[in-house]
């Protein structure tokens, strides 16, 4: 029974996870895997900070608060939104007034009040941390958030993007 379940996840020791090239939520993980076992640990999650350029109070922030918040909410069995290319585009189109591909800070933040639902404190305070985390590292010198920035996060590929920005300021 035990290892069904591992092997529909990809979860034996020594079988490297391969997140599936139309799943954005398992390909965003992904990044943060950093040693391809399927299982993200904090440690991982920090590593991962580091390496798209946070400091190490955000980074140690960052994992205590992403690891703990989520673990319980990421078991097998939670199903991915097909509905979310339609509620992306809608995102923009909404929200987007001054620029239509970027948000400015003000219109994140009226994005960010008009999908708080009610009694969900702890909803609010993720949303919030992590699209503040988004606009903070990834805003253009005007300020804009760009809806291929927003894309990127989601499908992950922006992390890999971060890591190799990074590295390079490091190494010249």
């Amino acid at each position: 029974m035990i290892k069904s379940i591992l092997k529909r996840f990809g979860l034996f020791l020594g079988v490297k996870f391969v997140p599936e090239e139309d799943n954005f939520l398992q390909r965003h993980v992904a990044f943060f895997d950093r040693n391809k076992d399927g299982i993200v640990y904090p440690s991982e999650t920090y590593q991962g900070f580091r390496a798209i350029g946070c400091g190490y109070l955000l980074s140690a922030f960052a994992s205590l608060f992403i690891n703990m918040g989520l673990s319980s909410k990421t078991r097998p069995g939670k199903g991915f939104s097909f509905s979310f290319p339609i509620q992306f585009e809608e995102m923009f189109a909404k929200h987007s007034k001054t620029h239509p591909d970027a948000l400015t800070g003000e219109e994140l933040k009226q994005l960010l009040n008009a999908n708080k639902e009610p009694n969900d404190r702890k909803g609010a305070i993720a949303g919030y941390t992590e699209w503040k985390m988004l606009h903070y590292l990834c805003k253009d010198k005007n300020g804009l958030l760009h809806k291929e920035t927003v894309r990127a996060a989601y499908d992950g590929s922006l992390f890999e993007q971060l890591e190799k920005q990074t590295a390079s300021k490091k190494h010249p």
